[in-house]
């Protein structure tokens, strides 16, 4: 009795064991497109499958916007999620101390030997960490090339001036039907401190300095670029405000170029996959005027993947970012969704997708016209949204693009000053 009493204990305690791996689930919340969806599911899928006592939850945004705005409001509850996808705002979330640093699992759970030193880098704060660099990205403009070959315009160079540029849209508007723009208006996106800051750098003024803690942008620069895309509007080779505006732009299921409304538009390079995946026509790209004379462009890391320091299960979070970061199967679903890899196991699995190839072949003539990245703004996120509303006041005329710049100065020097 007691030999059978101690085996059913054995038995009772190993399914107990079974059970308690069974309910181990991890919440990862990341913001993208469907296509972005699709991949992030199939790798869950492989994770899972070799991990069986832990589940991966994702908890998907549509855009960078609401993805931030809802992580906000759980982490102010005490509810936040496991894994946190990162842009460049992840210092603000550094110096929030919401953030777990992430060096003590280097060498066991997470291999960081494999990855870039430079994606390493770019992801510790004050010597710490903090997060995993999902790959590399760059700014790109996206054109449809189908479209501008059914109506018999020639295909843009990849590289122009600012002049060369205009002159080429206003070519491509003269052959694109009625209601459909030569571009979308980048100026416009929620997200447009990306162009913006492009264009600061284009202009030799660049947004922020951390070391100083200044700015080299005035109001007169800012009214330049608010005068650049007054010039488009204007002569119709971008739409006008209140058309622009029913176009979110946060991913390919609210691009103007996908509804196929407008021949080119603004994405990162990660993004051409999910934005393919969404059209029949073939996709292209780009690089912003100017960029190959003042080297302008900058590689940047694409996300982060962060752990929340509140986290009840860190070392399952970190064991499913180094799976996806580190594994070639993880690669060959995600392919390049969130940048290039900055992983070599990674890489070792190849890039099979003619996306991904295009990519790379950007990357390629790209790469040698960028320069490091300018650091950011505090209060990223406050910058972007505040930046989306002054441009729209001067898109519909509400103020002046003289007033516009000045109102951005004034935002650049209070975030540096908050």
């Amino acid at each position: 009795m007691k030999k059978t009493g101690l085996a059913l204990l054995i038995i009772l305690m190993s399914a107990a064991m079974v059970f308690g791996q069974q309910q181990i689930t991890i919440r990862w919340a990341y913001w993208g497109s469907e296509s972005r969806v699709k991949r992030s599911q199939e790798a869950i899928n492989l994770f899972e499958a070799a991990n069986p006592g832990i589940k991966v939850n994702p908890e998907i945004s549509g855009g960078t916007g609401d993805h931030f705005n809802k992580v906000d409001t759980q982490l102010a509850g005490g509810s936040g999620p496991d894994i946190i996808q990162m842009g460049g705002n992840i210092n603000d979330y550094v110096k929030r101390g919401v953030l777990l640093p992430l060096e003590k699992y280097s060498g066991t759970i997470l291999n960081t030997t494999v990855i870039d030193p430079s994606a390493i880098e770019s992801g510790t704060i004050d010597g710490h960490l903090y997060g995993v660099s999902t790959g590399v990205t760059m700014p790109a403009l996206v054109y449809n090339k189908s479209l501008i070959q059914r109506v018999g315009a020639p295909l843009p160079k990849v590289s122009m001036t600012y002049e060369e540029f205009r002159n080429y849209l206003v070519t491509l508007k003269s052959k694109l039907p009625p209601g459909v723009y030569p571009m979308q208006d980048i100026g416009a996106l929620s997200s447009n401190s990306t162009p913006f800051g492009y264009w600061t750098r284009y202009n030799g003024t660049p947004l922020y300095d951390a070391a100083t803690k200044t700015t080299a942008v005035k109001p007169a620069d800012a009214q330049k670029y608010l005068e650049l895309f007054k010039d488009y509007r204007n002569n119709g080779l971008v739409p006008p405000a209140d058309i622009a505006a029913g176009y979110a732009e946060t991913n390919a299921d609210t691009s103007m170029v996908i509804a196929g409304k407008a021949a080119i538009g603004f994405i990162w390079t990660n993004q051409l996959a999910g934005y393919q995946a969404a059209t029949t026509d073939e996709l292209c790209l780009m690089e912003f005027p100017g960029a190959a004379a003042t080297k302008a462009l900058w590689q940047a890391p694409s996300q982060f993947y962060t752990v929340n320091k509140n986290s009840k299960y860190p070392e399952a979070a970190v064991k499913f970012i180094n799976f996806l970061v580190n594994s070639p199967e993880a690669a060959r679903v995600l392919g390049n969704d969130r940048g290039a890899s900055a992983s070599a196991t990674a890489r070792a699995a190849g890039a099979t997708d003619i996306n991904d190839r295009k990519v790379l072949e950007y990357l390629d003539v790209a790469g040698p016209h960028s320069s490091k990245e300018t650091d950011h703004v505090p209060n990223d996120t406050e910058f972007n949204s505040t930046l989306f509303l002054i441009y729209q006041k001067v898109a519909f005329g509400q103020i002046s693009t003289a007033a516009g710049g000045q109102q951005i100065y004034d935002l650049i020097v209070r975030l540096i000053k908050k």
